[in-house]
């Protein structure tokens, strides 16, 4: 071995010390504490990507946070209507969800994605344990009331139970986003509202979107233009100025709506980034956009 190679080697050991040694306080602050993430986007199609954030699901269970873990899976749908010659349709942003397009979702949902996260956070040394809406009552669905868009749902009622009793003991829930309502049709709903629902309900610490941007940009061509930290009343007037705008509407609304019912922060991260989860949670500088409840921005 060179000099140069026990020089970098030691560096290595010095930063991965160091960064260790950053979380510590982070750790305390947050031991017992529940995070839900919603898991979307790349970070879900890349498989490299994949195994870094199960990792870091894995890594908050196993230093005493309570991850719950809340997923879509659109690429996923619109690949199986494509083998059952269904043609995907969308109106105004959602996915129009008739009775033969509910059964694919459903099964695609529940049946795969949710099974293939669970079975990876186990490989990686969790114990996840896969629900949907239906399991224990989790979370009822009605209809989200736009003309013509089928059985797509809002979230109407959030009961609990199950979620504590799996955290408190240990396992990490992984939730799907179908729901039933109380004639036990079944329902589609967004992930992001599912996740910002639950997050409200169990009065969670965080709630993190793992998106494809950085987070809140000023102007959306610049990355150089993120905003790392806003209250939810600079929050809805970004909206209300048209900075937000788009696809990030219905996330940060999502955000804002979970904040005002006690969640203490939101994060809209990138989860093109490495390890997003963890810089997110376990370092100064963090990477995205935190949006903090009124009452925690002091």
């Amino acid at each position: 071995m060179t000099v140069n190679d026990s020089e970098y080697i030691r560096q290595t050991e010095a930063t991965r010390v160091r960064v260790l040694s950053e979380a510590l306080p982070y750790i305390q602050q947050f031991a017992g504490r529940t995070v839900v993430v919603k898991y979307g986007g790349a970070a879900m199609k890349d498989s490299t990507l994949k195994d870094k954030v199960i990792r870091d699901i894995v890594f908050l269970s196993c230093v005493g946070l309570r991850p719950i873990v809340v997923h879509g899976g659109g690429p996923e749908i619109n690949s199986w209507l494509d083998k059952l010659g269904i043609e995907p349709q969308f109106k105004n942003g959602l996915r129009v969800t008739d009775a033969a397009t509910m059964d694919v979702v459903e099964m695609v949902l529940v049946g795969r994605v949710n099974k293939e996260i669970v079975a990876l956070i186990n490989q990686a040394g969790g114990l996840a344990v896969g629900l949907c809406g239906k399991d224990g009552n989790l979370f009822t669905a009605r209809p989200q009331g736009q003309e013509g868009i089928g059985f797509v749902g809002e979230v109407s009622n959030v009961n609990i139970k199950i979620l504590d009793t799996l955290a408190s003991n240990g396992y990490i829930p992984v939730v799907s986003s179908v729901a039933a309502d109380e004639t036990g049709q079944a329902y589609n709903i967004n992930a992001d509202t599912v996740a910002g629902e639950i997050a409200a309900a169990l009065g969670a610490e965080k709630l993190i979107l793992l998106t494809d941007t950085s987070g809140i940009l000023k102007d959306y061509k610049d990355q150089s233009t993120l905003i790392p930290k806003v209250d939810i009343r600079e929050a809805r007037q970004l909206i209300a100025d048209g900075i937000v705008s788009g696809g990030m509407i219905p996330k940060v609304s999502c955000c804002v709506r979970s904040l005002a019912q006690g969640v203490r922060a939101a994060h809209i991260i990138d989860g093109r980034i490495p390890h997003a989860l963890l810089l997110e949670i376990f370092t100064d500088v963090g990477i995205g956009t935190m949006i903090l409840g009124s009452q925690f921005t002091s």
